[in-house]
């Protein structure tokens, strides 16, 4: 991209200017006057001058800006122009200035001298709307409105429904439009290499102003503000410079560039002229002029979208307060405040506000209007939108619309405008799927329904028709519909719709379809449509029909040849063929007199672009066919076969005499002959100038000085020759675009790509059968050089009937005219051409151009959506009316059936379902071979089998063996070999389903298998209806695994102590445990006994328990007695000392005194938690994890025992099962009326052993497959053997048997072994032939009977005392169980509570430890000035101060005294210098004053250690002690100053010794004076040490005890809330007392209440039941609140 400052040098430099404030509001007086300071934002300049420290501006006008001077003249009157002054004045631009049109608008390009008319196109009416281009429907009066159409800017009155236009002044397309506030203007912005910005005045249509230099290549938004006084403008790519233009001068106010990405639109604020608002590509960025002190800056601050997705914004709205609302890509609606999204509207249950983008979004009488993509229009409430605000963490705030408005199906809404009708909300609407729509929003009971007043094609038109007999044209697009239009009266006709988009289109001839009312449509799914267009005025009026339209269109005839899009149809020159080709690189043909019965089809090497027939000045009928890769092909007339084609397997046609040209490019070659014959020519031409300086020079100075300076010049002027452009082909060939035949076996191709800028004139080589188009390369033998079309090819070519002229339809949308000689097909007169850009220049391409029948008009439709039509003639010659005349109805249409349309994208092809016929037909052949074989096979197999059976009844000796019959034994062997392949090669293409499967069953076996630890046992009573169910139990919380070292290092509650020492708790505890433990192990035991038994095995285990009682009751004796002596040994042991206390006194003791003295409750004001008392997240999650693992233990232990006894009644039935079989061997021996009932078999329920679920066998499968099938509505097939399968993986485990029960064939074998002795005998009798029975056999058939009696009956009892057995431990079990399940729902309730305070407590930790964290570190700091004294644990937090030594003040005081007792040491030792020194002098001494004064003389002595500062020397001299020794008197002081004597010499008659002893004691007395004046220095340090030490201690611990009051204070507000918790407790019936018995009964089944309703009960008891009734609830309160 280009920057602001590398501008190019020819392009005019603005004029430096001051401006002077002549704006009359007061916020352009602003701008202007920074104006004069600079003209950009932020610290950049987008112009810069060299030599002037003032920023340049934009140039407003042309070369000719001086004419522009405010002047009394006219503007067809141009003032004298001005002389310049040293000092530029800036100049004025008049009001009533006008540019010429004329002057401006860009005219069409004609060849010089070529003669063509400047008007030989002259637009007649525009049939298309760019509906798809942003803000392209503006009203510009209350009856017209204007769009963009291409080069054109249409006025259209909606009313009359005429248009007039003006065209682009560029020639290169137009960006955007914008009307002013006031009607009185509109606004062009062209596009092109730095396009102006145009406005016009209305209803003049005079170029007004001209805006220049804004964007670099085209605009894409202009916007006005609200007053009219400045324009915004933003541009496209690469600058996206957005600009503020003061319009009226011409001249930028501000400029910077709007974004990196693409800009959809720029708008003021109404409310403010100094904000703006640009969105687009992914973002939406806010603007604001800002005065600062460099000047006005024009700021933007980009939207930020946080957590919501990155979007396009198409639509927005600025609010009062500065607020902005946009559109979403997914429909919701985004309010900004700021540079951030305050919050996200939806509609109500989280849906849209849209289905689909928010293209526009307007405020409108208090209403907020959006418009969407999905062709609703919704009217919402401002003040609702306006204070919306977020209310949780998604973001997003549910909203419903006032009004709703759902325009049509298959409508996209893109832009809105309200139309100036007074006592009316009409509004006008520009939908991107092609059509104008007006909508009333007044939502009255008088409110019309959305009018579509135009219709036109969305996106591009693919293909144009004219008709050959009037001025009728169709045309079609990929919107999926066909439209026919009358292009002389200037209507749009009818139309019809499909499913898939048009993608070429023909008109029938007239020598098939004389009335000119057919047309054959090609779609991009392959099919091909005949339409008839006939006049329904023609046709019978039924009752009821509808409004009458002026034509209609049917369907004639439909099929599909193509797999791909039909890209070109041809009719040969006689009507009899239609040739259809495809993208699928096919061309297919028909037969059209038979209904369009299929020929054939041939393939090509390429994609089809274009078919051509040969005309009828050709001896033969051929056909042109052009591909998209280079090849071009000319095919023969296909010969027609008669009769039926039931047997064509195929519609290919194989012997076809195709040519092929495969084209290879010949550019570089074309260029390089240029560039020599360019040289040649320049050679040719300094020749004839050497030869004329040569015969100049030879008459000036003779031949041979002229032949030596010449000579001389040439080796001077050598230079060395260019190479020439190198040979060059494209590696990937150009496309071809389109053609048309010249000559037999010759035509015309224009390419794009490299070889684009020429036609090219090529002829086919001779046909051969051998050749490979593949490996073919021809060159063109001719060519004509096209101007200016080598970035800009010839996309469409035809003529005009006379073939004087040939239309071109070019890339860029322009429209070329050649002008040739009469039947010129050789184009040997290309050369002069008309030029002129209609379509639009970027997206415009030209894909259809065509004449009228008689060459009056020129039609052109582009890929921008417009539809163009041309009058060929002048305007005299068009006077007359003319109106296109619609074929009438063939006889008896309305009664003919229409053709059932194929409607499904993938419906087969004419080919495709040729060959699928002939598929299916083979293979129902083949099936039949198949049956066949399998049958005559199954005779074979019947036939071996009945051998094999025969061999079978052979003898042994004589038998064949199974080998022998066996052909060949490696056939079996192959056989073997294959069928192990096969399972193998199976094995391996169900690897990765088998392996899905397994990853499928394993995470849902993560899911819900793993978590689980004990699935739900529901075990069943035998005899009663009784149940018992085990815990679902899970696997441990998160809480349940939660260690903190906090639980072990903080102190045990009060309520925790009473819960550990208490006296029958953990007695109660143990009990229960106790108890349930052995009723698990008794059950466990009774279930590993529990095995079934023989008869034998019982009756020998009764005489051994009879044994074993006699022996234990022997035992049981002799153990008691042994007991109680020892149990009276432990008494007399146990008896306590007369001083001994119980232990459980002492600690009842302990506890009152600990706890009885404060009776405030948790709830007063006043009330302190004491530090061991206080509760944070971390213990409370604690609390919850001892709770879970609590619950999880008592689970599982109820858990086991329930399983046990599964276990238990598996084995009972088990043995119950043996006991049966054996009574039936009884039976057997027994008369019938002897036989006892025997009794059913306890049932096993399949929720008595879940796991079986898990388990699966062959049988198992093979039902789930059954049942799996049945569902999806297939048949199991009977007979089929599926092989054994592996055990699973995971948790399926195989079942050791059939039905799943433990109750196996191995007990049956065991029973049938214990029964095996009984009846042997009875076996072995049953062999011989019955016999009169002696009377020892009748004696031992007696006792057998007796016996066999006995044990009928006992084993009876036995069942019976098994189930009964049973039932009791069931119903035990059951019992413990009841009791575990009310605890288990209190430890649900406490959980609640527990979980309800932890997220309180979380809530509080934060600002918690915050405090905490003050109050450590204050402490930290007062530790360090303090140190601790040994404290009770009870006052550990109220009196922490109050017990604590001053450490530093401690030891300053320490130190004070220790100073103070040294320097009373010193005065002792002065005071003892004087009294032993008066003692040395004795009573009556006369020199004693002397000897004094020389001891008591001050001197001044130098210090022995280092000399100080004097500073510290004066505050020494002057410093004076308080306490001065008591021998210097005031006597002593008030001496006479003026004394003088010497100490040096001692005085006569004096002894010498005191006189030593003198001057040695004063030098003493200095040593001790200055140590006192060292120390009194060192005290007073000391003294203001301690003093601010002091402060330090008051200000920590004034902190300190905030800090902690502030803590105090949020513990207490934690507890508060904590006490606003509610807590459930039971209470049981009899603590309940009600006022009347009725109430009571009904509440005699419940089993609690809360809290509350409880205390409110109790207040209308009597005093002593309510007494009575809140025992129970205040020790319950107690342990609660602890």
């Amino acid at each position: 991209m280009k920057e602001p400052d590398d501008q190019d040098p020819e392009r005019e430099r603005p004029n430096r200017s001051k401006s002077e404030d002549r704006s009359s509001r007061s916020h352009a007086k602003v701008l202007e006057d920074a104006i004069d300071q600079t003209l950009t934002e932020g610290d950049e300049s987008y112009f810069e001058d060299d030599d002037s420290d003032m920023e340049d501006k934009e140039g407003s006008t042309s070369s000719n800006e001086e004419d522009y001077l405010e002047s009394g003249k006219t503007s067809q009157e141009p003032p004298a122009p001005v002389e310049e002054e040293e000092e530029e004045i800036e100049k004025k631009i008049s009001e009533s200035f006008f540019y010429d049109y004329t002057d401006l608008v860009a005219a069409p390009l004609v060849t010089p001298d070529s003669g063509i008319p400047l008007d030989l196109l002259t637009l007649q009416h525009s049939f298309g709307y760019d509906c798809r281009k942003r803000a392209n429907l503006q009203l510009i009066d209350s009856n017209s409105m204007i769009y963009i159409a291409g080069n054109h800017l249409i006025f259209l009155n909606f009313k009359t429904k005429e248009q007039s236009y003006l065209r682009s002044c560029s020639g290169e397309g137009i960006g955007a439009i914008a009307v002013h506030p006031h009607k009185t203007y509109f606004t062009v912005a062209e596009k092109g290499h730095f396009p102006n910005i145009i406005i016009y005045e209305y209803p003049s249509l005079r170029p007004y102003r001209i805006l220049r230099n804004g964007t670099e290549n085209a605009y894409a938004y202009i916007d006005f503000n609200d007053t009219g006084t400045l324009l915004a403008s933003v541009g496209c790519y690469p600058d996206y410079t957005l600009t503020i233009w003061n319009w009226k001068d011409e001249k930028p106010v501000l400029r910077k560039k709007a974004f990196s990405q693409d800009v959809f639109k720029v708008t003021f604020n109404p409310e403010d002229d100094e904000q703006l608002t640009t969105s687009g590509s992914g973002h939406i960025k806010f603007w604001e002029m800002a005065l600062t002190f460099t000047g006005l800056k024009l700021q933007g601050l980009l939207g930020r979208f946080g957590k919501t997705s990155t979007t396009d914004i198409e639509g927005y709205i600025e609010l009062p307060d500065g607020k902005v609302l946009s559109g979403s890509e997914w429909g919701n609606m985004l309010l900004w405040e700021g540079s951030l999204i305050k919050v996200e509207l939806c509609r109500t249950g989280m849906k849209y506000c849209h289905n689909g983008p928010i293209n526009q979004i307007m405020l409108d009488e208090g209403e907020v209007i959006t418009a969407g993509s999905d062709g609703c229009v919704r009217i919402w409430d401002f003040e609702t939108i306006d204070t919306a605000d977020v209310i949780d963490d998604s973001g997003l705030l549910e909203i419903e619309p006032i009004n709703e408005l759902v325009v049509d199906k298959n409508v996209k809404i893109f832009s809105m405008i309200k139309m100036d009708e007074v006592g009316s909300n009409f509004w006008l609407a520009q939908d991107a799927n092609g059509a104008i729509w007006k909508l009333d929003l007044s939502f009255s009971n008088i409110t019309q329904d959305p009018e579509c007043l135009f219709s036109f094609h969305s996106g591009p038109i693919e293909a144009l028709a004219v008709s050959p007999v009037t001025y009728l044209m169709a045309t079609t697009a990929l919107d999926c519909t066909v439209r026919i239009y009358d292009f002389s009266s200037k209507n749009f006709l009818t139309q019809m719709k499909f499913k898939q988009g048009g993608t070429v289109l023909i008109w029938v001839p007239q020598m098939i379809s004389y009335s000119g009312a057919q047309i054959c449509v090609g779609f991009e799914d392959g099919v091909v449509r005949i339409l008839e267009l006939y006049d329904p005025k023609g046709v019978m009026v039924f009752a009821g029909r509808k409004k009458i339209l002026d034509a209609d269109l049917c369907l004639r005839h439909v099929f599909k040849p193509h797999t791909a899009e039909v890209t070109a149809l041809a009719y040969d020159r006689d009507g009899e063929i239609l040739a259809t080709g495809s993208k699928d690189q096919t061309v297919f043909f028909f037969e059209v007199e038979k209904n369009y019965k299929p020929i054939g089809y041939i393939n090509t090497p390429g994609p089809v672009c274009q078919l051509i027939w040969s005309t009828k000045f050709h001896s033969k009928s051929t056909l042109l066919i052009f591909c998209e890769n280079g090849y071009v092909l000319e095919t023969p007339y296909p010969a027609v076969e008669e009769g039926p084609d039931h047997d064509v397997v195929s519609y290919e046609i194989h012997e076809l005499c195709m040519k092929c040209f495969h084209f290879s490019s010949i550019k570089s070659k074309i260029l390089r002959s240029m560039e020599i014959e360019r040289r040649q020519k320049l050679k040719e031409e300094k020749e004839m100038i050497k030869q004329e300086r040569k015969r100049m020079l030879i008459e000036d100075l003779g031949e041979e000085k002229a032949n030596e300076l010449l000579a001389q010049e040439e080796e001077e002027i050598e230079e060395e020759e260019e190479p020439l452009p190198a040979i060059f082909i494209p590696p990937i060939p150009s496309p071809i675009l389109c053609g048309f035949y010249s000559e037999p076996g010759k035509f015309w191709v224009s390419l794009g790509g490299y070889d684009s800028g020429f036609l090219y004139h090529c002829e086919f080589p001779p046909y051969d059968k051998n050749s490979d188009f593949k490996t073919q390369k021809d060159e063109p033998f001719d060519f004509c050089i096209l101007e200016n079309t080598e970035d800009n090819p010839i996309h469409t070519i035809t003529f005009s009937i006379n073939q004087t002229m040939m239309f071109c339809g070019m890339r860029n949308g322009a429209i070329r005219v050649y002008i040739l000689d009469y039947k010129d097909i050789l184009l040997k007169t290309l050369k002069n051409y008309w030029h002129f850009s209609m379509h639009d220049n970027n997206y415009g391409c030209v894909k259809g151009i065509s004449t009228s029948f008689d060459d009056r008009f020129l039609v052109t439709v582009g890929a921008d959506s417009n539809i163009f039509v041309f009058n060929l003639f002048s305007e005299l010659e068009l006077q007359e009316t003319i109106k296109a005349k619609v074929p009438s109805p063939r006889l008896g249409i309305e009664t003919e059936t229409i053709p059932e349309d194929i409607e499904d994208p993938k419906a087969y092809s004419i080919e495709n379902a040729r060959r699928k016929r002939e598929y299916d037909k083979l293979m129902k052949e083949v099936q039949e071979i198949k049956t066949k074989k399998k049958e005559n096979i199954k005779v074979l197999r019947n036939q071996f089998l009945h051998f094999l059976v025969m061999n079978k009844e052979l003898p042994t000796h004589m038998q064949f063996k199974r080998t022998d019959f066996d052909i060949d034994s490696k056939i079996r062997a192959d056989i073997n070999k294959n069928t192990a392949h096969k399972i193998q090669q199976v094995e391996k293409e169900l690897a990765w389903d088998k392996e899905k499967h397994d990853l499928g069953l394993k995470k849902l076996q993560r899911r819900f298998r793993d978590p689980l630890e004990n699935d739900t046992v529901i075990v069943h009573a035998i005899k009663s209806d009784h149940t018992i169910t085990s815990y679902r139990l899970v696997k441990p919380s998160k809480y349940f695994k939660l260690k903190r070292s906090s639980l072990a290092e903080r102190r045990q509650s009060k309520f925790e102590r009473f819960e550990k020492e208490g006296p029958g708790k953990k007695d109660s505890q143990k009990d229960t445990a106790g108890s349930i433990s052995i009723q698990e192990e008794s059950i466990i035991d009774k279930g590993k006994k529990f095995r079934p038994k023989t008869l034998s095995e019982i009756m020998i285990e009764n005489q051994i328990e009879k044994i074993r009682k006699l022996i234990h009751k022997a035992e049981k004796a002799q153990l008691k007695i042994l007991q109680r002596k020892k149990e009276w040994e432990e008494l007399y042991k146990s008896k306590p000392d007369d001083d001994y206390e119980d232990p459980k006194d002492v600690q009842a003791i302990k506890e009152a005194q600990t706890y009885m003295g404060d009776f405030n409750l948790k709830t007063a004001a006043d009330y302190k938690i004491p530090e061991h008392m206080r509760i944070n997240a971390a213990k409370k999650e604690e609390e919850l994890g001892q709770l879970d693992s609590l619950v999880y233990r008592k689970k599982r232990h109820m858990n086991k025992c329930i399983i046990s006894l599964r276990d238990l009644k598996l084995a009972v039935v088990e043995e119950i099962q043996c006991l049966i079989q054996e009574l039936k061997t009884i039976h057997s021996t027994l008369h019938l009326s002897k036989h006892l009932p025997i009794p059913q078999v306890p049932q096993i329920y399949p929720d008595e052993i879940p796991e079986k679920r898990f388990q699966y066998d062959e049988e198992t499968l093979v039902k789930f497959k059954q049942k799996q099938m049945k569902s999806e509505g297939e048949k199991l097939e009977q007979g089929r053997q599926s092989s054994s399968l592996s055990t699973g993986g995971g948790f399926l485990k195989l079942s050791s048997g059939k039905d799943g029960y433990p109750t196996t064939r191995d007990s049956l074998s065991r029973s049938s072994k214990a029964s095996y002795g009984l009846g042997l005998d009875i076996l072995k009798t049953m062999e011989f032939e019955k016999t009169e029975p002696t009377e020892v056999e009748l004696e031992i058939t007696k006792r057998d009977e007796v016996k066999h009696l006995y044990m009928q009956q006992y084993l009876s009892d036995r069942i019976q005392e098994l189930i009964t057995t049973f039932d009791a431990e069931l119903h035990l079990l059951r019992h413990q169980k009841l009791k575990l399940d009310t605890q288990m729902k209190l430890s649900d309730l406490h959980h609640v509570t527990l979980f309800q305070e932890m997220l309180l407590l979380k809530n509080f930790e934060k600002q918690e430890n915050i405090l905490q964290e003050r109050v450590n570190f204050l402490d930290k700091e007062e530790q360090d000035m303090q140190v601790r004294t040994e404290r009770s644990n009870t006052d550990i937090f109220y009196s922490r101060r109050k017990k604590f030594s001053k450490w530093k003040i401690n030891e300053t005081l320490k130190e004070m005294d220790e100073k103070k007792n040294e320097i009373n040491t010193l005065l002792e030792q002065e005071k003892a210098l004087y009294v032993g020194f008066q003692t040395a002098l004795g009573e009556n001494n006369k020199f004693a004053n002397f000897l004094m004064k020389v001891l008591k003389k001050k001197i001044k002595r130098a210090k022995k250690k280092e000399v100080e500062g004097d500073a510290d020397e004066d505050e020494e001299s002057e410093s004076s002690s308080e306490d001065e020794s008591s021998l210097e008197s005031d006597e002593d002081e008030s001496g006479s100053e003026d004394e003088v004597f010497d100490d040096s010499i001692c005085p006569t008659n004096c002894n010498p010794a005191l006189f030593e002893l003198a001057l040695q004691l004063r030098e003493k007395r200095l040593d001790i004076e200055e140590a006192l004046v060292e120390e009194k220095k060192i005290v007073d340090n000391l003294k203001k040490e301690y003093d601010t030490l002091s402060k330090k201690v008051k200000v920590v611990g004034a902190n300190l005890n905030a800090a902690e009051a502030a803590l105090e204070a949020y513990q207490r507000e934690k507890q508060q809330r904590l006490n606003e918790l509610l807590v459930a407790i039971p209470l049981k019936l009899h603590q309940k007392i009600f006022k009347n018995a009725s109430y009571s009964s009904r509440m005699k089944t419940t089993s609690s209440t809360s809290l509350t309703k409880n205390a409110e009960r109790g207040v209308k008891c009597s005093s002593e039941k309510r007494e009575r009734c809140q025992k129970p609830y205040t020790r319950w309160k107690k342990l609660f609140a602890n």
